[in-house]
């Protein structure tokens, strides 16, 4: 058995509906811009096809966490968004076949420091800074996939229960299938990756104290409360 200079860090993970076992995730991946209306709200070309980031996995926060004010912003923003856990890897997946790849769904949150992502996206610098911080993945329990993917289905996210973002699955430029065989394409796919699927419009700035509520149909609620700066 392998001796470390340090105890390792806890894996990360994520409960699921049903069992008290827990889904290990490996990695986070997530799509950018993704609904036509999100696209025309940040001034992006909808021509463009979506692209992909990624998260640390120990950026997850679990349901009814508080989220502390992150460092070098004041524009500190939410993203609703559904998440696809994978249960089963491999590349170049055809989308007739994406769905026999997922494991579950799940509500998630990509958190942004928008203003630092402007700057280094208007300076070609990667988004990491702007996307990639500590605590901004918060996602809630994963709901094991029965039957096919998602095709459509109310997606939605409240502050302090005012509606921000409505909107819809059926709106999603790359559908669930699409965005998996995508991203097989560029990486292998393996059991415990998470899988952001983008964000329709309405995103906002949230401040200490602020509660947020994010919903998609059929999926257990997420809940986050924005705390003082770490």
């Amino acid at each position: 058995m392998a001796e470390y200079v340090f105890e390792p860090a806890p894996r990360a993970s994520v409960p699921i509906v049903g069992t008290e076992t827990r889904f290990p995730v490996r990695r986070i991946y997530c799509v950018g811009r993704n609904y036509l209306d999100h696209i025309r709200e940040m001034g992006g070309d909808e021509r463009d096809p979506p692209f992909f980031f990624q998260k640390p996995t120990d950026a997850i926060v679990q349901n009814g966490a508080t989220v502390p004010y992150p460092p070098i912003t004041g524009d500190f923003q939410y993203e609703i968004e559904l998440v696809l856990a994978i249960g089963s890897g491999g590349r170049d997946i055809s989308p007739d076949r994406a769905g026999s790849h997922v494991f579950g769904l799940a509500v998630g949150i990509d958190l942004t420091r928008r203003d630092v992502q402007i700057v280094a996206r208007n300076t070609g610098r990667p988004w990491e800074i702007g996307k990639s911080f500590d605590h901004s993945a918060p996602m809630g329990s994963i709901v094991p996939l029965q039957g096919e993917l998602p095709m459509s289905g109310e997606i939605t996210l409240d502050v302090n229960g005012v509606r921000k973002q409505t909107g819809d699955l059926s709106q999603l430029i790359w559908n669930c299938a699409e965005i998996v065989s995508q991203l097989s394409a560029q990486y292998e796919l393996a059991p415990g990756d998470l899988i952001f699927t983008g964000t329709p419009a309405g995103v906002g700035p949230v401040v200490n104290r602020d509660k947020i509520v994010g919903r998609v149909a059929g999926l257990p609620d997420l809940a986050i409360t924005i705390g003082s700066p770490a």
